[in-house]
């Protein structure tokens, strides 16, 4: 099935915009902007704003996205036209695995989705680096210029602590246009724009503007702007594939690198790391957590379509990579939710995992 009112589009100026692409540069950038108030959080009052803290889910977030992107560079290295998207099962999808924790909420300690928050929150950064150092075409530097004027500006209000959103968005808005124009994908103007929202309390009975729109903005990308994303891009059609093409190498290679190379990434980062005493697990948490917690990380979906519609743009492709996202990521979720599922027998692994 096919959704041909997608390619619609509007023209402003010399900019065409079709439904697909106001769903994937426009709606997603508000998506990269709560993800960036997420990070900034962290960074400063959360799980990462301190080196002891960040120590072992940064490790285990890099491990994670290193060893996916290998695995999928060496299943596809005999074909040149498939290897650059070698970033697309890098990432985790952190809606997604935070949902699958979720319903394991009575079985499993809560250091467990803290862990998981602050490892996906750590990969959502390397996904964006990634977009804006490997997926940016040529650059028109005169938009990047008009784009620096409105950074300033909301430097300039995040140091007077302005806390009424309507003046960031007098910026953030022609922001997200120069950034599109430039030729670096729009999104980025969302991650921009969410740093400079402050944390801080302006008046101790007001609460802070980052604060406030985190809370409004969870339940529009979680139940509107994801949903529909997903059915924008995970929803066109199959017709030309089959499951004989799950052994072709671009599903085959996403596939792996999602279900096995996301867990062997942080397996391993992670026994290093705490091996070479650099870090120890969370408290209460055991070596299965752990892994349940690196096969759920291989949720890549929305972030894993998103970087694979820099990455392809014909249909045969598209719809490759659309079945080896959605195969990765259910298998990765079905067995990290049934290792979980499991209940600990040996309770003396949590202290053995620290010493």
């Amino acid at each position: 099935m096919t959704f041909t009112f997608l390619a619609a589009s509007l023209t402003v100026g010399e900019a065409h915009f079709s439904l697909l692409h106001f769903i994937n540069d426009g709606l997603m950038t508000v998506f990269f902007f709560l993800v960036s108030l997420e990070i900034k959080r962290e960074l400063l009052q959360g799980e990462l704003n301190s080196v002891r803290k960040a120590l072992l889910p940064t490790v285990a977030a890099i491990g994670g996205m290193l060893v996916p992107a290998l695995l999928y560079g060496f299943v596809n290295r005999p074909s040149a036209e498939y290897l650059s998207g070698w970033a697309i099962p890098m990432a985790t999808d952190i809606a997604f695995s935070l949902g699958v924790l979720s319903l394991l909420n009575h079985k499993i300690p809560r250091s467990l989705k803290v862990f998981l928050t602050a490892l996906a929150i750590i990969d959502d950064l390397g996904a964006i680096l990634v977009i804006a150092i490997f997926y940016t075409q040529q650059i028109a530097w005169l938009n990047l210029v008009w784009a620096s004027f409105c950074v300033v500006a909301l430097l300039v209000l995040n140091y007077k602590n302005v806390n009424r959103f309507r003046y960031y968005l007098l910026f953030a808005l022609p922001l997200w246009f120069f950034i599109l124009q430039s030729g670096i994908h729009a999104t980025i103007a969302g991650v921009i724009a969410g740093l400079t929202i402050p944390l801080t309390k302006k008046r101790s009975l007001q609460s802070a503007l980052l604060t406030q729109l985190e809370h409004r903005l969870h339940p529009w990308t979680a139940f509107a702007i994801l949903p529909l994303f997903a059915f924008a891009n995970a929803g066109l059609s199959f017709a030309k594939v089959s499951w004989a093409d799950l052994l072709h190498p671009l599903p085959l290679g996403i596939i792996l690198g999602l279900f096995l190379g996301k867990q062997i990434g942080i397996m391993s980062a992670s026994w290093i790391a705490i091996k070479a005493k650099w870090a120890k697990l969370p408290s209460n948490m055991t070596w299965t957590h752990l892994h349940g917690t690196a096969l759920i990380c291989g949720i890549g979906f929305t972030m894993s379509l998103f970087i694979a519609n820099l990455t392809f743009s014909t249909e045969q492709s598209s719809a490759l990579v659309r079945l080896g996202v959605l195969a990765g990521s259910a298998l990765s979720a079905i067995v990290g939710y049934g290792l979980l599922s499991i209940p600990s027998r040996k309770k003396g692994l949590v202290a053995s995992s620290r010493e």
